[in-house]
């Protein structure tokens, strides 16, 4: 063998799994060796354990074989670091899951041999909390590919005023005392206030996600900001009383609510008059040539089963939110993206909501190749962004 290549065999012994599992994950396309001999040998190298720890730790915590496929299909070396950092997060969702369940579990043992009764309410919320552990998972995800979006256009946007800071700057905060976000995200917004201004202000961070909510409070904690006040809201139900707040902030949230007219309701019931409510969409040219390329490569690829810009867009969100609110002004945030590697758009491209890691399982690598091709062939890709942000003023008369 060449100095550095692994056989299967080799590969699984150093590794301490069978070969059999070797052989399964390359069947899966999960993890392919890095190289085929002239002789048939399929060899492995010493970057190639990191994909497999991940892959590992990733079954280990509950994921589905499509769904590891899904989070590790773009892994290499320079990730490394960033892949240890989400299954870190993820371990400590896990442990706090674990110790909620042994404190339920205490209690209700408890209560079994001091009474001799069984209360099934007891039963019922450690069924609850067990259920909790696809939440976990599904947390995860989000995060991978929340990451994995805002990773690439920050890396490639030609407007050197990043979004989170540009709509922050549309915001006068030192005028407003009390502002609610719905729909927080990871919270970056609130990375481009300073923590002097913030901490003389109520600033609420929600998110119908309480995972989210968690995410967000880390990060922003971190840097200083644990002044906010973090929450598990629904903007279709929000516990505020009216006119609570100076201001409302939606970021690309209104596309994803079930009952649009009745968040927007909601919305306008705890703003005080003279509240603004900042929301933002895409449009339908928004990421256009990713979906063109993703096409030419498999024409059955579809990255979205849902065109979110037809449920709450910049070309049809204005007549809908004046329904609602007298004034509504449309800003465009003028940009688009050069992307000169393949690494950071195949990320993108596995994040979205699509059938995409399912079609592109077995075709990894060519896609990849395919991807480098036309960058190459172009010098760099050049793609559409097309989003904005309403700016809503008054309440009009129901």
């Amino acid at each position: 063998m060449n100095k550095g290549y692994y056989t299967s065999g080799q590969f699984a012994r150093k590794a301490n799994v069978t070969i059999r599992t070797i052989r399964f994950y390359d069947k899966q396309g999960i993890l392919k060796p890095s190289k085929v001999s002239d002789s048939g040998y399929r060899l492995y190298t010493d970057e190639d354990f990191g994909r497999l720890q991940k892959i590992l730790s990733l079954k280990y915590l509950g994921f589905s074989l499509e769904e590891i496929m899904a989070l590790t299909i773009n892994d290499d070396q320079e990730d490394m670091a960033n892949s240890l950092k989400l299954q870190k997060e993820l371990i400590r969702k896990r442990i706090r899951h674990l110790e909620m369940m042994e404190q339920t579990l205490e209690d209700t043992s408890r209560m079994v041999e001091e009474s001799g009764v069984m209360d099934w309410n007891s039963i019922l919320n450690l069924i609850h909390i067990t259920n909790m552990e696809r939440a976990v998972v599904d947390q995860y995800k989000t995060a991978v590919n929340i990451n994995a979006r805002i990773e690439l256009h920050r890396r490639f946007s030609r407007n050197p005023v990043p979004w989170f800071g540009w709509i922050a700057s549309m915001i006068p905060l030192e005028s407003m005392e009390r502002v609610l976000e719905v729909g927080c995200g990871n919270g970056q917004l609130w990375q481009h206030f300073s923590p002097e201004v913030l901490r003389t202000r109520k600033i609420h961070v929600t998110d119908a996600s309480s995972g989210m909510v968690d995410d967000a409070a880390e990060l922003l904690k971190k840097s200083g900001r644990d002044c906010l006040i973090f929450e598990t809201e629904d903007c279709q139900k929000l516990s505020y009383d009216p006119d609570s707040f100076d201001g409302v902030i939606a970021n690309h949230v209104l596309f994803y609510v079930k009952n649009l007219v009745k968040a927007l309701r909601e919305i306008r019931r705890v703003l005080r008059p003279g509240g603004i409510f900042y929301c933002s969409t895409y449009g339908k040219e928004h990421m256009k040539e990713i979906t063109l390329l993703v096409q030419e490569f498999d024409p059955r690829i579809t990255l979205s089963q849902v065109a979110l810009y037809e449920l709450f867009g910049l070309e049809n969100g204005q007549a809908v939110l004046e329904e609602v609110f007298e004034k509504v002004e449309k800003v465009i945030y003028d940009d688009q993206l050069v992307v000169d590697e393949a690494e950071p758009l195949l990320d993108y491209i596995l994040s979205c909501h699509g059938n995409q890691s399912e079609i592109l399982s077995q075709r990894q690598l060519e896609f990849k190749r395919f991807l480098r091709k036309k960058i190459r062939e172009k010098g760099g890709l050049t793609i559409t962004k097309m989003a904005g942000v309403f700016v809503c003023r008054g309440y009009r008369q129901q």
